[in-house]
């Protein structure tokens, strides 16, 4: 199969291989429901130099379980029924305008995870360049249907399940235009579960489909081997401080961590190369200093022009 099957849109970026990895800063839930908290982790994803930001949006009453909506559990605002914490940390729709604005004013993209219709008709008010399927909803059928009829790229992390589920997730909404992520659903998870490869088993299962990375490990090391190994999506939850309070802070990298994250991601792309061996030219004088024997074919190879790049 040829690169251009796997190319996929988002937005004004083209994501697949021989393009530049597209990296999102997973927001999620991580503003604990202050919209000051939202623009600092906008600001920290510009800074860093990320594609876009991602939020996740749900509707408390269809995603809460109607026997939790009144257990009292202590939370940063006061001891509240969690259906009550849910609405909490939930952004209405004027937040998101101002979401969306500062998001422009920055030049990022963002979109965020629907956790059910009504979700999605939420995010069907703004001109989101995708969604993102969480792993969580990867078997809710009624929901990928939803979000195949947007028309809209779909981004389907695949943790906490079967390759069977995954096929089944895929031919639901169609491989035209989708986008795989590999994922382990622990949070954060260990590096012996990781099992990036996984990510060369999809690219093999699924030939006509971009294959990205999920990461919600601590560090940064085995998300920059996931772009190796051929990632051309990342997404990390981001944090203003993993100590602050929520589920998915501790598993979230830092504003620092990810400055530093972009920065080596963009040098390993750039340096894994085409894969066609040539000899540079800044070899040529080395090779003059250094090699005692030409060799059989040394002098040709050392004249003959840069081969072409497709």
């Amino acid at each position: 199969m040829t690169a251009g099957n796997r190319l996929r849109q988002i937005g004004d970026r083209i994501v697949g291989p021989g393009r530049p990895v597209y990296i999102t800063g997973e927001i999620g839930i991580n503003h604990n429901g202050d919209l000051e908290n939202a623009f600092a982790l906008i600001d920290a994803a510009a800074e860093a130099g990320c594609d876009a930001v991602k939020f996740q949006k749900r509707t408390p009453e269809i995603c809460t379980p109607r026997d939790q909506w009144e257990i009292e559990r202590d939370t940063p605002w006061g001891r509240m029924t969690y259906i009550d914490y849910r609405h909490r940390v939930e952004f209405d729709e004027d937040a998101y305008r101002s979401i969306n604005d500062y998001c422009v004013k920055r030049g990022l993209h963002w979109f965020a995870s629907p956790w059910d219709n009504e979700a999605v008709a939420f995010l069907e008010n703004f001109d989101v360049p995708a969604y993102k399927v969480a792993s969580a909803s990867l078997t809710d059928d009624e929901l990928l249907r939803t979000l195949r009829a947007t028309g809209r790229t779909v981004i389907l992390s695949t943790g906490m399940s079967t390759p069977q589920q995954i096929r089944h997730a895929v031919e639901v909404l169609g491989s035209e235009n989708i986008l795989l992520c590999h994922a382990t659903s622990t949070y954060p998870a260990k590096a012996e579960e990781l099992n990036l490869r996984v990510i060369h088993t999809l690219q093999a299962e699924y030939p006509n489909v971009p294959i990205g990375y999920s990461g919600h490990e601590t560090g940064l090391q085995t998300t920059l081997a996931a772009v190796a190994l051929g990632a051309v999506f990342v997404e990390r939850h981001i944090t203003l401080d993993r100590a602050m309070w929520g589920s998915d802070q501790a598993a979230s990298v830092e504003p620092q961590g990810l400055t530093r994250l972009v920065r080596d991601i963009r040098t390993i792309e750039e340096s894994l190369g085409d894969g066609v061996k040539r000899v540079y030219d800044s070899e040529r004088a080395p090779m003059r200093k250094l090699r005692r024997i030409k060799g059989v074919i040394a002098e040709s190879e050392e004249n003959a022009p840069e081969p072409a790049t497709v």
